[in-house]
């Protein structure tokens, strides 16, 4: 519930604070006192448009402060988001806050945190309803009733809507991916084309992991392999003094070691025998060399002719490195990737063939939901337009009462074999989605394939009208009470914001309205701006927005029983301070008052 507003620098509001309290509290006050200004700031929490005319004169902006008391009403969406914002709620109360400039920029703050506006409608628009005059003419649209429809018809109509919609989204992404495949056919089929030529030349020449950088190093070798050759023999003769590799080069350093060794080893001398591992470990490393120079020696060729093979081999590779990659191993990961992107395109489980027959299976899903879905509505219209038409004889509004119809969304100029193929295509030339729906071929947009629509019987034997032709704004605004009253959570925990509801009314249907209010604030917080004193003698708590400084700033307070009676006095026909005025406001007042009770 709300349980304060502060206003600051708002229209004629330059500082006001009211506390409110549960139940039916009223807003009254003369016109141009700031009534108007109350529900505007409210907006302005639930993350409504920021409009820098509405600052008043000489302040740099308008703050609009509302500390509202969570319950289970808030839903548990709503702790989810406050703890993302890294917001806080202090014994259950939390603080929102909304700022405009004059310059037209806007702030929000929630527990503490800035946060973005829209994270700020998100929280206050789950607790707070707002009904004003331009809400009734929302009424007048068809997806508005709609809405109403289905948020009466319970928690089955909510499944089956989300069911439709599961299926329309699959169907949806389906088709337009049918579509596209079946557009970019002649490409993927060039592609495809490409893509084969390569990864069989690549499999042709079977390119290994840096075969490019080895094979570059051999042939280095093999260009000048004589003296290669002669390089190692040498070096393998100097180390083992093979004689005949080379003629006369002495003992051979493997050789010269030993005899080192021998000689330490007799010398009888600790210092000359000391260097003997040193010895020991030069002797195991010639030895160790001789043995690779003989193994690479080994390992040439006995002629140039694998050079030739192996330039052969290196041209080979060049050319897939000059389409491919700057290397052998880019090369590889292409490879890979061909041949992957090669198994999706011929995948036969992606063919158009299957995609076409999983579209028109997702299209028969949707149409199945859609009827379903209809079928749900259909129902809870009748029991909605009862229930309506109930509350509208008891707001004086006689014999009138509420048809709600539920038609399907029609097609109209679909020429048949576009309609036809609008099963796998999901588009029509026209940009429509189309659907058989029982039988018919219906617009199925994301909210269902029917037209809802509520009409207003003004008495017995007369031809339904659409509420937007035939209801006037008195009668627009008890439709809009009846409906809220019918579609009120019996829970309750919500707060409902009505300003002038009562616009248009007076009498008898004034008194009816306050009625009703006063049963919505029964399970709910209801706060009322009105100028109908009838209205306001049924409420809990009477907030009274009154002018000062002449009329250049207004100033808001709640009245005390006394005072209450006053204010009734000055709305009846502006009889203020008289004995006849507060006798009749006091009458009204108590009569009010014992029915609430009653």
């Amino acid at each position: 519930m709300l349980e304060e507003l502060t206003i600051a620098g708002l229209g004629v509001l330059e500082n006001a604070s009211a506390e409110f309290d549960p139940g039916f509290t009223v807003l009254t006050g003369e016109t141009g006192a700031g009534k108007t200004m109350v529900v505007t700031s409210l907006h302005l929490l639930s993350g409504g448009r920021a409009d820098a005319s509405r600052v008043r004169t000489g302040h740099e902006k308008a703050v609009v402060e509302g500390r509202f008391r969570l319950d289970g009403a808030a839903g548990p969406a709503v702790g989810e988001i406050l703890e993302s914002a890294g917001a806080q709620a202090d014994d259950a109360s939390l603080i929102a806050i909304r700022t405009v400039g004059s310059d037209g920029r806007s702030r929000a703050h929630l527990g503490g945190r800035s946060v973005p506006v829209g994270v700020l409608g998100q929280v206050t628009s789950s607790m707070l309803t707002i009904h004003g005059q331009n809400d009734q003419l929302r009424l007048l649209r068809g997806d508005q009733q709609r809405a109403a429809l289905d948020r009466f018809g319970g928690p089955d109509l909510a499944a089956a809507l989300e069911t439709y919609r599961t299926a329309r989204a699959r169907w949806v992404r389906l088709a337009d991916e049918l579509e596209q495949r079946r557009a970019s056919s002649f490409e993927l089929a060039q592609e495809a084309d490409r893509l084969r030529f390569a990864v069989q030349e690549l499999e042709a020449v079977s390119p290994e992991p840096g075969e490019d950088v080895a094979l570059t190093a051999t042939i280095k070798r093999l260009s000048d392999l004589e003296r290669v050759r002669s390089a190692g023999v040498q070096a393998h003769a100097l180390a083992t003094g093979d004689a005949d590799a080379v003629g006369d080069t002495g003992q051979g350093v493997i050789t010269e070691l030993g005899q080192i060794r021998t000689l330490l080893e007799t010398s009888g001398d600790a210092a000359l025998e000391a260097l003997l591992p040193r010895v020991g470990e030069a002797l195991a490393i010639v030895t160790d060399l001789a043995s690779e120079l003989s193994g690479i020696v080994a390992g040439l060729p006995a002629d140039a002719a694998e050079l030739d093979q192996l330039l052969v081999r290196q041209s080979e590779l060049k050319a897939l490195t000059r389409k491919y990659a700057p290397d052998v191993d880019g090369v590889r990961e292409w490879w890979e990737q061909a041949r992957t992107r090669l198994a999706e395109i011929d995948d036969p489980s992606e063919s158009l063939e299957e995609l076409t027959e999983s579209v028109a299976a997702a299209a028969e899903e949707v149409g199945v939901a859609a009827a379903a879905l209809r079928a749900l509505r259909v129902d809870a219209a009748a029991k909605l337009a009862d229930r309506v038409t109930e509350e509208l004889g008891g707001l004086a509004m006689g014999d009138a009462a509420l048809r709600v119809t539920v038609t399907p969304d029609l097609t109209e100029g679909v020429p048949e074999a576009e309609a036809a193929a609008t099963t796998v295509t999901a588009v029509t030339p026209a940009g429509r989605r189309v659907l058989p729906v029982d039988g018919q071929r219906c617009r199925v947009g994301g909210d269902g394939a029917d037209l809802v629509e509520f009409a207003l019987v003004p008495h017995r034997d007369a031809v339904p009208m659409p509420i937007a032709k035939s209801a006037s704004g008195g009668e627009l605004s008890r439709v809009m009470l009846a409906l809220e009253v019918v579609l009120a959570s019996p829970e309750g925990g919500s707060v409902m914001v009505f300003d002038e509801v009562d616009a248009g009314v007076g009498g008898r249907a004034a008194v009816e309205i306050g009625r009703r209010l006063a049963r919505l604030a029964r399970n709910h917080q209801v706060i009322v701006v009105t100028h109908l004193p009838q209205v306001a003698a049924f409420a809990d708590h009477h907030v009274v927005i009154g002018k000062d400084d002449g009329g250049a700033t207004s100033s808001v307070r709640t009245l005390t029983g006394d005072e209450r009676v006053g204010e009734l006095a000055r709305m009846l026909a502006g009889l203020g301070d008289t004995d006849t005025g507060r006798a009749h406001a006091e009458e009204l007042l108590s009569t009010a008052q014992a029915e609430r009770v009653g």
